[in-house]
């Protein structure tokens, strides 16, 4: 197979992926902004987190709710907990790496907070131990994962499984959907209440 056929491939099979996706998952997709835009709403904040290439989209989705996504807004509350190297060594190297995401949840998180528990693999124990942790702290946790969605699928309400065993896939249509719900949650909060004012001229 050429190199160009190998682009082609690439290119398709992830747009495959994401097709079969999002035909599954697009309403959950909807019913889990409208639950972040209310956290938001309400106080609250999103706490994200993941090991790999999954802890760079957890900052990478933070970044565009903190910073700005399509629109100038206020900035958003979300923490991405792989961010501090400190905190993950000194956990790793104090209480395991198991614990990193769970000491952090225990300490940071407050009720009224969501969090995203993302795992290509669902079964990643740092992070099944932050979510046992989320849920003892009766947060609401949704996960992204792929394939059958392991151990994590089972442990939350909303599972978003890529359906895909290749790692590479996965990441890209997790990274997809947060900016979804980066676009979705801006629009809950900063254009319905635009469109009323309108109305009521």
């Amino acid at each position: 197979m050429s190199m160009q056929k190998n682009v082609l491939s690439a290119f398709h099979e992830s747009i495959e992926v994401k097709r079969t996706f999002v035909e599954e998952y697009a309403e959950m997709a909807s019913e889990v902004a409208s639950m972040i835009a209310a956290a938001f709403s309400e106080g609250g904040k999103l706490i994200i987190f993941g090991n790999g290439g999954s802890s760079t989209d957890a900052s990478h989705i933070a970044a565009e709710f903190v910073g700005r996504f399509m629109r100038e807004r206020p900035g958003l509350p979300a923490i991405a907990l792989n961010t501090d190297m400190a905190v993950m060594t000194a956990l790793s190297n104090d209480y395991g790496y198991e614990e990193v995401f769970s000491r952090q949840l225990k300490a940071l998180a407050s009720e009224g907070d969501v969090v995203i528990a993302i795992s290509t693999s669902g079964n990643s124990p740092n992070v099944l131990k932050a979510v046992e942790a989320a849920k003892r702290k009766k947060l609401r946790v949704f996960a992204l994962t792929g394939a059958d969605g392991g151990k994590l699928a089972a442990r939350v309400q909303y599972t978003f499984k890529v359906p895909s065993k290749v790692t590479a896939r996965v990441q890209e249509t997790h990274i997809t959907l947060g900016h979804v719900l980066c676009q979705l949650v801006d629009e809950i909060l900063f254009e319905a209440p635009r469109k009323k004012q309108a109305r009521k001229k």
